[in-house]
């Protein structure tokens, strides 16, 4: 025989059913169920060319993949880890880039975009994207804040977070506000309906029908709403909707209402009517924080999933799907889950009244 000699290949009954299954699974990698069919073939005695010439790979491959599960057996046939490409970006220029992001407006422009910073900083705008990708720089998006001028707003926060996380016995919480100007809009030509591949369509323009207000009271313990609709929202309005609030809360249960500071909840006929009424107990958030208020995020859900896309072409149409959807609601109801402490919410405020101070810009 000629050629150096080979290492016998004998294989243990395990390993001969893992080779097998790997060349029959549809699922395996081709280049993994090749392997397995190159030591099953040589654990038979197949000569290295024949095996070759019947696989159609190179005596080389063959060679290869037996030596390399003759040493490390099956884990000898997977990939090796390989380096891959030598960096081409040095951290002094990502530290450029990612500093002018942060420090600096482009000339003709309020914030820097992939492609201006590329040309600026002399790289690809793939390399920029994917610099500010992995530091999370958004600099195309930007968010809106508002910040309390309240001078009670800390014992306002500790207040309704404490009704919150640790209700009072024998009581009723309710998050108390309307939602005014809500809009009875028909578009002006038919829907086109949601189709595969295709997203429902309709027409930018509309016809508007008139508008409504709900007054809505939520029920913090268990998702329940309260709910009225009038034409107008003034203090008599909400008024009649206190007098709603108290025909549907047991009278064995105090009541407490978390309201913000709009006009109408003040009025001189609100406050004689919470006089004459002592189970009701008026809890006001600080100004410019409805955030702190349930029902807010309870109108967000009936916006998204009900009035936004919906069409109605008369008030009394919008006013009969607004009153079942609050009719569903109640059917199964789901509280919102508070989970921040007021320790938490002040500490946060401080943090971002810290930066804020701490701003250029």
């Amino acid at each position: 025989m000629r050629g150096r000699p080979k290492t016998q290949l004998v294989l243990t009954p395990v390993e001969l059913e893992q080779l097998t299954a790997l060349t029959l699974r549809r699922k395996t990698a081709q280049a993994l169920a090749l392997r397995a069919r190159i030591v099953l073939a040589c654990a038979q005695g197949t000569d290295n060319k024949v095996v070759a010439s019947r696989q159609r790979v190179t005596p080389q491959t063959v060679s290869k993949w037996r030596a390399r599960f003759v040493q490390d057996r099956l884990d000898g046939l997977l990939d090796a880890p390989r380096s891959g490409a030598p960096r081409t970006i040095d951290d002094a220029r990502v530290d450029a880039v990612i500093a002018k992001t942060l420090e600096s407006v482009p000339q003709a422009a309020t914030h820097w975009s992939t492609r201006t910073m590329a040309r600026e900083a002399g790289l690809s705008q793939t390399a920029v994207s994917r610099i500010w990708r992995a530091f999370g720089l958004q600099p195309h998006r930007q968010e809106t804040f508002k910040l309390s001028s309240d001078p009670l707003f800390v014992e306002k926060v500790r207040d309704i977070v404490g009704l919150y996380m640790d209700p009072p016995l024998k009581a009723m919480v309710l998050c108390v506000d309307e939602k005014s100007q809500i809009q009875a809009l028909d578009r002006t030509q038919p829907l086109l309906p949601l189709a595969p591949g295709i997203a429902e369509r309709r027409t930018h323009d509309y016809e508007r029908h008139g508008t409504t207000t709900l007054f809505a009271a939520l029920d913090i313990a268990t998702g329940a709403v309260i709910g009225d609709l009038h034409r107008r929202h003034r203090s008599s309005e909400f008024l009649q909707f206190l007098r709603t609030i108290e025909s549907n809360v047991p009278q064995a249960l105090e009541i407490h209402l978390v309201m913000d500071n709009y006009g109408t909840h003040k009025t001189p006929a609100i406050k004689n009517w919470l006089t004459r009424h002592p189970r009701f107990h008026a809890h006001f958030t600080p100004t410019s924080a409805s955030w702190l208020n349930q029902v807010e995020r309870w109108f967000a859900t009936l916006t998204l999933k009900y009035i936004r896309r919906s069409t109605h072409r008369s008030t009394r149409q919008l006013e009969q799907a607004i009153r079942h959807y609050i009719k569903v609601n109640n059917d199964d109801p789901k509280p919102f889950v508070w989970s921040k402490t007021a320790d938490d919410i002040l500490a946060s405020v401080e943090r971002f009244c810290l930066r804020t101070s701490n701003s250029r810009h």
